[in-house]
This record gives structure tokens, sequence and C-alpha cells, in this order.
């Protein structure tokens, strides 16, 4: 009997890789809600930081990209880095993609993914199925891993929760229950600032704290980028040209510079388009550090360090983290205890080969944990481009 792959996720990475599979008729079995973490975690009304060039989720034929939807869709084409993609028409994109060439995704659940001997691995279903798998791809996007730092884990006990004194970002698709509202939001990536711009105009009194280096800033817009330098998904520059078009040799660089550029290229900094937004309408306090998170009076209370070094106090109604995301194998429940132990891993992410497999015969991860061994473009849809067609080249080599 041959045993179908098993992708696990229907974001980008795993609609993407799925495509490449049947493309090259592989039996692929497909996991996931398409774009759930699009649809679920992110803000109502928020604009993509990419720009066009870098949001098209990578098919094995022409057809398929974010021109060719709108262009389906019968609505305006956006190509130009000054087009601004709303995340309703990326999630519609990804929709009308997995209507296209995944059409047999099962929205069930993953529960458990455990060796099978010589024959694979076992899945059970949430479904009460299981079968076997002759290989697995794991590409479950940003779910489980959202970071919230030590020092505001005092305020949120019972981890952060909207209801709660201090919540994670990815958890507000509507920010109009803030209306009246004192708000801080801790970060200065994209996302923290957007969700200041949003929630400000939905009527909150909003306070972003920027901590250490992360200062508040925003990009140069299309017609201000250098113009001796590469064109690359992300601006013009030669650090992003390398890393967008050849992230072969990333793997091979020591694991302190890899994590070093994972975090640091591409880091915190605001799209263009967002200052007009933001400047103006939410206040920012950069310090140097955040000491603690408290909660007196049912109102949390951060005590801050100041750049100069003073000691200070910040309340409000509600903290939101905007602090991102961190790759744990421990955190993804679904693989097995005896999996998860056999897995190499380099500070908590999995330590890729060729063709984004691991150290476990026929188990493969895609998108943000791959970041660690192919470089800060699997953080991007972009980097399905490079990602999905060696893996599956890969995969069909080494299990056909």
């Amino acid at each position: 009997m041959i045993h179908p792959v098993a992708v696990i996720g229907a974001g980008p990475f795993g609609l993407s890789t799925a495509a490449h599979l049947r493309a090259r008729g592989i039996p692929v079995r497909v996991f996931g809600r398409p774009m759930v973490s699009w649809r679920d975690h992110m803000p109502e009304g928020m604009l993509l930081k990419s720009t066009p060039a870098a949001s098209s989720i990578d098919a094995p034929r022409p057809g398929h990209t974010l021109r060719d939807y709108c262009d389906a869709a019968g609505t305006p084409r956006l190509v130009t880095d000054e087009d601004i993609i709303p995340v309703e028409t990326f999630i519609a994109y990804g929709e009308w993609f997995q209507r296209q060439l995944v059409p047999e995704l099962e929205q069930v659940r993953v529960v458990s993914v455990d060796r099978r001997g010589g024959e694979g691995f076992e899945l059970k279903l949430d479904s009460g199925e299981s079968f076997t798998a002759r290989a697995v791809v794991v590409a479950t996007g940003l779910d489980g891993l959202a970071h919230l730092p030590p020092e505001l884990g005092e305020a949120a006990a019972d981890g952060p929760a909207p209801a709660g004194p201090v919540s994670h970002s990815s958890q507000h698709h509507d920010l109009t229950r803030f209306s009246g509202k004192e708000l801080i939001v801790v970060g200065a990536g994209q996302s923290a600032l957007e969700t200041a711009a949003l929630a400000a105009e939905a009527g909150a009194r909003v306070r972003v704290v920027s901590r250490g280096r992360g200062r508040v800033a925003f990009g140069a817009p299309p017609w201000g980028q250098p113009k001796f330098r590469p064109e690359s998904p992300f601006g013009r520059a030669w650090s992003l040209w390398a890393l967008s078009y050849y992230p072969h040799p990333y793997r091979y660089l020591p694991a302190e510079t890899r994590h070093h550029l994972v975090r640091r290229v591409l880091g915190p900094l605001g799209a263009w388009w967002l200052r007009d937004r933001f400047e103006g309408k939410v206040e920012v306090s950069e310090v140097a550090r955040i000491d603690r998170a408290s909660v007196s009076g049912g109102r949390p209370v951060l005590s801050v360090r100041t750049l100069d070094g003073s000691a200070g106090e910040l309340a409000a109604d509600h903290v939101i983290a905007a602090t991102g995301y961190r790759v744990d194998i421990a955190a993804m429940g679904f693989l097995g205890d005896a999996l998860r132990t056999e897995l190499a891993v380099s500070r908590g992410t999995p330590k890729l080969g060729a063709g984004y497999r691991s150290s476990v015969p026929g188990l493969y991860f895609t998108g943000l944990p791959a970041a660690a061994s192919y470089g800060p473009v699997m953080r991007f849809v972009c980097g399905t481009e490079f990602a999905s067609p060696r893996l599956a080249k890969h995969l069909a080599a080494a299990h056909g």
C-alpha cells in the first residue's frame, strides 16, 4: 500500500507545498482550515506590510499569483510597491488558491503524530480517524507560537487573555472593544504600530511602549528607496537581495549568526504608509526595559526603567503584547513526545537539512520553523517560492 504524504496546515506555506506535491503526482492529504491564522488572529482592517511582489503564494504552474486572483475576482490589480493589500483581500486570495489547487483540503485538526516503526507516521485526527502517512510536512504557521516576554508574565499568571489584564496581539480581531479605554501596546514592529493605530481609530487612548533597541521608526516609501542597489521583495539592499534569492548557504552559518539574523533582519519597523495614521494619534514611551508587570486595582501596571536609568510606572486598562512569535518544538503539542525528543533542535527550532528535512527521516518543516535554517525570508509569504518546490522535489526523491 502506498501511504499518502500528510501536510499539516492550510496557510500559504501548507497550501503551496501541497500544490507542488500534487503537481508531482504524489498522493497527499492536507489538514487545516484555510488561512485560519490570517482570518482569526489578525485585526480587522489590517493592511499587509508586504508589497504585492512579496505576497504571492508559489504555485507549480502559472496563473495563481495575487495579480491573477485580482483579475479573477474582478478587483483592481495589486502589483506595484505603492499598492497596499487589505488583509481581507489576502485571505480571499488564499482561499481562492486553495479551491484552485488544493480542492481536497480536509478541514479537521491533527491531534497527534507519532512514529510507526519503519512504516512512516501514525496520525490521529479530531474526527476520530487514524491513518498512516509515509511522510509529514509541518506547515502550521504561527499557531501556538505567540511569544509573551517573561517580564509580563506576572500580570498574566494564567496566560495572556483578551478578558485579562494582558493579552497578545494575535488574540484580537476586533479592536473596537477598547473604545474609550486606556491601552498600552508593547512592541515597536509593524504589528504593534498597526494595532495601536487601529485601536486609536476605534476610540481608544493608546500608548506604545518600545523597549531596548526597538525604537519606533517607519520605512522609506517606494520612491525613497536607494536607486543603485538590487531589488528584493523587501526593498533595495544587498543583504535583502541575498537573503531573498539565495537562502541555500544560510544553514551553514554558525548557529549564533543564524538566530541573530532571523531576529534582526527585517526587524521592528513600521510600514511607510502607517506613519500618518500613527504620529499625533498614539503616544510613545521608549524605555530601556520593562522590569515587571503587576495588577493594581484591576489595572495592569508596567514597572519600567527609562532611557536615563530612572524607574517609572505606566498603567492602563489593558496591555497588548505585540511581541511576535517564537518557534518552540515543545509548543507543538501534536508531535508525540518520543518524536519531539528525537528531533535535533537549536534553541527550540528544528535543525533542517537539504529539502527542509528534519533529523527524523520523513518529517519536514516549512514556513516560520524553517527560518533558523534557511533565513528570514521563511517568515514571509514570498518564501514559498524557494521552499515549496525544493521540499516537494526532495520528498519525491526520498520517499517516491
